[in-house]
């Protein structure tokens, strides 16, 4: 995995999606990734054939490298405010992946700046819990980590926890035991964590439902409100040519197949209903809008 470039400016945007209004919050900007990593079954004609669109926000030509973003996107339901992912968090040991190694950035100062204060948060969302979506659970106060957001209930998928936790061992990869260790068991510890399956409704605007694949609890998020729709879809799409390659899993995901199945279904449904989807790395504008084309998707409009 390559190193994460320098830390962007500020880089939030909010949009309203019938009566829940959505903000994006940049942890990391401009995450380099080698596409035959990232993607390694999509032949490289197809990055070359939509270089027009996929420069500069999601590929670069030059290096080869595919580009994503660490975000949360902070969503106010209901008079509730729900933060989807956590990025990668400060100053944690991930051993194996350096990019992820004693990260320092201002990112509660960017809450902050689209109005969220820790306290304020009532619903932390894990889509899954790979290390860059679950961080900022938690801060090291005193040297003990404790849950960054004190009055949340942070929802955390059962099928992971299970997989992830201390009951695996050595079967679980370094970088995977350590995210459990400081950002998952302290908020379980502090009687915070609902470990759900299935399906989880939040509120009448905000469901989740299980995705596996990418791993085995993988979960996406459906907002439904008056006319407008969208999926929160986390890592179901790392990069832009998936949907254009559907069957092409990444090589961070537990079970390709399982997880290409995932993607085909929530894309199709996407595509059928006029979701709008919403990835956990898209750079640039990073929502989509999907049609069908064949057996695979197509790319409509970037929101």
């Amino acid at each position: 995995m390559s190193e994460p470039s320098e830390l962007s400016e500020l880089s939030a945007q909010t949009v309203v999606l019938g009566d829940v209004e959505v903000s994006r919050v940049v942890e990391v900007a401009r995450f380099p990734l080698a596409a035959e990593v990232i993607a390694p079954e999509v032949p490289d004609d197809v990055w070359r054939g939509n270089e027009e669109w996929l420069a500069p926000d999601h590929w670069d030509p030059g290096s080869g490298d595919a580009l994503a973003v660490i975000q949360t996107w902070v969503l106010r339901s209901e008079g509730g405010t729900v933060l989807v992912d956590t990025g990668i968090g400060n100053g944690r040991e991930r051993p194996g992946v350096p990019a992820f190694e004693g990260l320092d950035t201002d990112y509660p100062d960017r809450l902050a700046a689209v109005g969220v204060r820790p306290e304020d948060v009532d619903v932390v969302v894990n889509t899954h819990l790979h290390g860059d979506h679950i961080g900022w659970n938690t801060r090291n106060v005193g040297g003990s980590w404790v849950p960054t957001f004190p009055n949340a209930t942070y929802l955390v998928p059962a099928a992971d926890h299970a997989f992830y936790g201390p009951g695996r061992g050595d079967a679980v990869r370094a970088d995977h035991r350590y995210g459990f260790a400081d950002s998952i068991a302290p908020v379980v510890d502090a009687g915070q964590a609902v470990l759900w399956e299935g399906t989880h409704r939040i509120d009448s605007h905000l469901t989740l439902e299980s995705a596996p694949g990418h791993t085995p609890g993988s979960s996406v998020l459906r907002l439904k409100s008056g006319t407008d729709r969208a999926v929160f879809a986390g890592d179901l799409l790392h990069v832009p040519v998936q949907i254009l390659e559907p069957c092409c899993s990444s090589a961070f995901c537990e079970d390709p197949k399982e997880a290409a199945a995932s993607r085909v279904r929530v894309l199709g449904r996407a595509a059928d209903e006029g979701e709008l989807v919403i990835p956990a790395h898209f750079a640039g504008p990073g929502a989509v809008e999907v049609r069908r084309q064949g057996e695979k998707f197509a790319i409509s409009r970037w929101v």
